[in-house]
């Protein structure tokens, strides 16, 4: 099968990368707690339609395939934008099915969700939480936050307390969240590798750019051949999940290992072939350094998807 985006989800992403080009201070303002230049963000990009993407059109929302959403992701992650986004675009309008409370809300940009996985994204300043373990969709009245030191200080985390009411049965809502992760896996490593080919020209050693040694060319081409080998998993599970076909599970898990792994590649590779200059704050390296660091594990880690995939094989 060949998965080939149409000229409008060319156009979505070229739009989407357009509004997203320089946002790191935003990112690092975010980290601190600044949450007003982040907020704006998300605002504009919920005007691009980001967030109603997969809500129903009966609540205000486009009603998109799922390869738009991962689309979407992707850029996303290779902009790491912050935020409970995965949450509330993505898990929410799956979780909250019929909600004509909140799905409008959601599909506008105006609600943000976060969910227990087992800690909260952005608890708070979520206006929902929700639980979803167990397989089942909790709304969480919220009575105490506690936070949690996480490896990417953009990913601001939160154990949460309070009052579970029940929803309803949880769905596909858990496979949406890892396939929308294994897409922000997918962009943060395509910007590893762009920014990692870029230094590599300007770069020099011994009178010649870096990138002019075959060692660094063959480091760079791993990592491209393996960020294209997951693109098909990450496609092909969104197709899945479109379908409705029976290996979501499955396909999701994979295409989650197979980003994750390609992603981290792309970040050791990039870290190396910056030298020092990478490990420094001030450079937007660490910014996806961290981040695919945190992803890794968000939404289960590799071995939790890896048993995900040979059950299904079993």
């Amino acid at each position: 099968m060949k998965f080939a985006l149409s000229a409008e989800q060319r156009q979505f992403a070229a739009s989407l990368h357009e509004l997203l080009a320089g946002t790191s201070g935003t990112v690092r303002a975010w980290a601190e707690g600044k949450h007003e230049p982040g907020r704006k963000l998300l605002r504009a990009i919920a005007d691009l339609g980001v967030p109603a993407l997969l809500v129903p059109a009966e609540y205000g929302g486009l009603q998109a395939d799922v390869a738009d959403m991962v689309v979407a992701f992707e850029v996303l992650g290779f902009h790491v934008v912050p935020g409970p986004i995965v949450e509330s675009a993505v898990v929410a309008p799956a979780a909250l099915g019929g909600s004509r409370k909140w799905l409008p809300a959601l599909a506008s940009g105006e609600a943000l969700v976060t969910v227990l996985n087992p800690l909260g994204l952005d608890a708070d300043i979520a206006d929902l939480v929700l639980d979803l373990r167990d397989g089942q969709v909790a709304a969480v009245r919220v009575e105490s936050l506690e936070p949690v030191r996480s490896i990417d200080p953009a990913r601001r985390l939160f154990t949460v307390d309070g009052e579970r009411v029940p929803l309803g049965p949880a769905g596909r809502a858990f496979d949406l969240g890892v396939l929308a992760v294994a897409a922000q896996l997918l962009g943060a490593g395509q910007w590893l590798l762009d920014e990692a080919t870029s230094y590599a020209r300007q770069r020099n050693q011994y009178g010649r750019a870096i990138g002019g040694f075959q060692a660094v060319k063959h480091l760079l081409a791993d990592v491209a051949t393996q960020l294209e080998l997951a693109r098909p998993l990450v496609h092909g599970a969104a197709v899945t999940a479109q379908d409705g076909g029976g290996t979501l599970a499955r396909d999701v898990s994979a295409a989650k290992i197979k980003a994750g792994e390609a992603a981290y590649l792309a970040a050791r590779t990039a870290l190396q072939v910056h030298g020092a200059i990478g490990y420094t704050a001030e450079h937007d390296l660490g910014l996806r350094l961290t981040k695919v660091r945190a992803l890794l594990g968000a939404w289960g880690d590799a071995a939790f998807h890896r048993a995900r995939v040979l059950e299904s094989l079993s």
